[in-house]
């Protein structure tokens, strides 16, 4: 089956250039105005959701905040897509949940290229081994098989980039990690991000660990590591 994709703008000829492209590369494309329109139709569960930064009624922040506080729609991939710039806002987006962050204007083949990109980035990786599907460090169990987090009798949920940075620094404690290496390993080549995303997802792995945050050490200039 087709990929569905869910455009969100309050500029109609943004949504139908948009929704006329991604048609043309074989998704099923379904729009919404605005952040109001956007959570009622996030209920057929689209496989990704392309969201404007500044619209009424209910901005993109606010819509993809309260997507992911609901756990039907938290881990459908959000890409914002905006006019404004700058490290604060994509920074306050990553904050927020999003999966990418892409600026206007921006071409209909880049766009279906990062749009490509994401999804090859949800797509299930290669077999764990036996032995390697379970990690587990004092109260704290991760399983990359069905990617839960166990913190004693607590299920904790982690976004999935959340997810794959505490699942590699778990996996190989001790081994120091640089901002670089985490980039290059979680999110790959496929997409330019700041180094202050690493910043952010470990922040919020650590508040999410509670009493077990401090088993992610920070090495100040150098990056982190996972302290058995």
């Amino acid at each position: 089956m087709a990929k569905r994709v869910m455009v969100v703008d309050d500029e109609p000829d943004i949504v139908e250039l948009i929704r006329y492209n991604l048609s043309n590369e074989g998704y099923d494309v379904i729009t919404a105005r605005n952040g109001h329109e956007a959570l009622e139709k996030a209920a057929s569960l689209p496989d990704l959701i392309i969201l404007d930064l500044m619209m009424p009624v209910m901005d993109g922040l606010e819509t993809c905040r309260r997507l992911k506080a609901d756990s039907r729609t938290a881990r459908i991939p959000v890409l914002f897509l905006t006019a404004r710039s700058g490290e604060v806002d994509e920074v306050i987006g990553l904050e927020m949940g999003a999966d990418d962050y892409v600026r206007k204007p921006i071409t209909p083949r880049k766009l279906a290229a990062r749009v490509k990109a994401l999804f090859r980035r949800y797509e299930p990786g290669p077999p764990v081994a036996a032995d390697e599907t379970v990690i587990k460090v004092g109260r704290l169990e991760i399983n990359r098989t069905n990617r839960s987090v166990h913190l004693g009798s607590r299920d904790v949920f982690f976004p999935r980039k959340e997810f794959e940075i505490l699942a590699l620094l778990a996996g190989t404690p001790g081994k120091v990690f640089s901002r670089e290496m985490l980039l290059d390993q979680v999110w790959g080549n496929d997409v330019v991000v700041i180094d202050r995303t690493i910043d952010v997802h470990i922040r919020k792995i650590r508040e999410k660990l509670g009493d077990d945050a401090d088993r992610i050490e920070t090495l100040k200039g150098v990056g982190y590591r996972f302290r058995a």
